[in-house]
């Protein structure tokens, strides 16, 4: 099942789309990776989903990833009288760590590592920022504000300190519980909540000992000043704009997203852009047409990937979000503008033979006009270099390694086949052909573009490129 797109498409699963008939028809609309959101659910709720997904993975013979997102340390306040209050404008408010239920005056903050990183004059949002605190005194258990926004609260409503780097981990015991789950099923993604620093990313590293790829996701402003340093870090990257969007100011985030899209695609670590895409889908069957456009332009950045989140998960019309996502990526690549755009910021590549070989097979199959590029790869490198370069044609990665196989599912422009390695040049040749044509990439009598490294099955050795024609 060949996409006729090169971004691919992340959906969330949750109670509109757990059973094994939506996940298979979700796919077929367009969806390339499934993720488990472990904000939300049982363990024996996201198994079920997970082995659905190896269902349809195994009855349709494509790689599909499965990514499981992490909680991270969701920092709330405690429960209300009557389960609300009202803040007024002006009024002062009290957060501490008194267990009483709350009223307009005080509230409960059970975090006590955050009242020593707070400073007189910074703010706190709460409820996803519809409630603004100006910080005024700070005590070892206390944070006394005034209220610059008010409006009405309830019972275990978010924080957010924008700006404030906080001296938390983004793996809570529970995260650590899912993850040792989520590893345990054989998921191919842990999506990192909450990073706020390289060392975040480095102890997630450490506890996962490479048994599924990390993503960190981007929500918190103080990881962006240390963006280069995560991204080296990082597998890959999620643009979180929900809480980002919380914690920037709006006219920030598109911005930063440019930033983060452009950096990752330069270090060649695929990214994500995600949260309220399409988020009318939820209870509507089309999107708004600003919805469409910022759909778009995420595909003429070069995201490799673009994430349904509540449109999938909870939302009236799974399938059709898909569809329509579907739908909005196809278009935008038939743009002429779309390649100007992609070339336009296109990455040097790095001084080695990897890089020159994969660098050239783009502009060899440019230049030819090839099917496809054919890579052979096992740890997953060879292919994402040559996602790296943007190519105008299809990527055909050939894997020994069923993991990674599916691992490059998120991939743009990859199109993997779980194959056994070549172990000569003609076999290599001989094998990139006969795949590319019963894939439909690539039809007889026209050429294809191969590179792989010798010796065959080295990680990460490529140094061959072949043009080869396909037989009938």
């Amino acid at each position: 099942m060949m996409r006729h797109r090169k971004a691919k498409i992340v959906a969330t699963l949750g109670p509109a789309s757990s059973d094994a008939a939506m996940i298979r028809t979700l796919f077929e609309a367009g969806v390339d990776v499934f993720r488990l959101n472990f904000s939300h659910g049982a363990h024996d709720e996201h198994k079920a989903r997970l082995d659905a997904i190896r269902a349809v993975e195994a009855e349709v013979g494509r790689p599909i990833a499965i990514l499981a997102d992490l909680q991270g340390p969701k920092i709330r306040v405690g429960a209300f009288q009557s389960g609300k209050a009202t803040l007024n404008p002006g009024a002062r408010f009290r957060l501490d760590l008194d267990p009483a239920p709350g009223d307009a005056t005080r509230a409960l903050l059970p975090h006590p590592e955050i009242f020593a990183a707070l400073k007189p004059e910074t703010d706190i949002l709460l409820d996803d920022g519809r409630i603004r605190l100006k910080v005024e005194t700070i005590g070892a258990d206390f944070v006394e504000t005034i209220v610059v926004v008010g409006g009405e609260i309830s019972d275990r409503k978010g924080v957010n300190l924008p700006r404030l780097a906080l001296p938390v981990s983004p793996l809570t015991e529970k995260d650590r519980r899912d993850l040792y789950f989520a590893l345990e099923l054989g998921v191919d993604w842990i999506a990192l909540s909450f990073v706020q620093r390289p060392e975040d990313v480095a102890e997630a590293k450490k506890l996962i000992q490479g048994r599924a790829s990390v993503m960190t996701k981007l929500e918190k402003p103080a990881a962006l000043a240390q963006l280069d340093e995560i991204i080296q870090l990082s597998d890959a990257l999620m643009v979180a704009r929900g809480d980002l969007g919380v914690e920037l100011d709006p006219e920030d985030v598109p911005i930063e997203q440019k930033r983060i899209v452009r950096d990752c695609r330069r270090a060649g670590k695929p990214v994500v852009v995600a949260t309220q895409m399409l988020e009318s889908m939820i209870r509507a069957p089309a999107p708004t047409r600003a919805e469409a456009s910022d759909v778009a332009t995420a595909v003429y950045d070069g995201a490799d990937a673009l994430m349904l989140s509540a449109e999938t998960a909870s939302g009236s019309y799974p399938r059709e979000a898909v569809t329509m996502m579907n739908r909005i990526i196809e278009r935008v690549e038939r743009d002429a503008d779309y390649r100007r755009q992609l070339e336009s910021q296109h990455a040097d590549p790095e001084a080695t033979a990897a890089d020159a070989i994969t660098a050239a097979a783009s502009q060899v199959a440019d230049t030819i006009r090839a099917a496809c590029i054919v890579t052979y790869t096992s740890s997953g490198s060879t292919a994402l270099r040559a996602a790296r370069e943007r190519p105008s044609v299809p990527v055909l990665a050939l894997t020994p390694s069923r993991a990674t196989a599916r691992r490059l599912a998120l991939t743009w422009g990859v199109h993997c086949v779980e194959t056994e390695d070549a172990r000569s040049f003609t076999e290599m040749v001989e094998k990139a052909a006969k795949v590319a044509r019963e894939q439909e990439i690539a039809k007889p009598g026209e050429r294809i573009v191969v590179t792989a490294g010798v010796p065959f099955g080295t990680p990460g050795a490529t140094n061959i490129l072949r043009i080869a024609w396909v037989g009938g």
